[in-house]
């Protein structure tokens, strides 16, 4: 059983900091499996081309699967692979609890939503 960690507007910030490189290498990777044509969701090549049922997954695939799982293992909720978007947990000060948004190419966090709302219902930190 894993504890869920809730992040500070500066913890999400100052942790942002040491993987911006991660998600980019994140998003890098999936961009290099799309070009490929291995369909990282149902873990085999789209069409049926390619290796399919060796059983073996693409490099690129192994290294897309580590970093997902470093990243969840900061409680850091992947949301978009190809677009580098990740959400931190919050509670706000009237214990609600939300999302922190980044997306990668802000230059920081900027944006809040309910875990609820997604993407579409971001809103600016200073409504926080």
């Amino acid at each position: 059983m894993s504890t869920r960690i809730y992040y500070t507007v500066e913890e999400a910030q100052n942790l942002l900091l040491s993987i911006k490189h991660v998600l980019f290498e994140m998003t890098e990777l999936k961009r290099k499996l799309n070009e490929m044509g291995f369909d990282v969701y149902k873990h085999e090549y789209y069409g049926g081309m390619g290796p399919n049922g060796t059983g073996k997954f693409p490099n690129e695939m192994e290294e897309l699967i580590k970093i997902i799982k470093y990243l969840v293992s900061l409680s850091i909720e992947v949301k978009n692979i190809d677009t580098g978007l990740v959400d931190f947990r919050h509670i706000r000060s009237s214990g609600e609890e939300v999302y922190l948004c980044y997306l990668l190419g802000e230059e920081k966090i900027e944006y809040w939503h309910g875990l609820n709302e997604g993407f579409m219902g971001r809103k600016t930190i200073d409504k926080l």
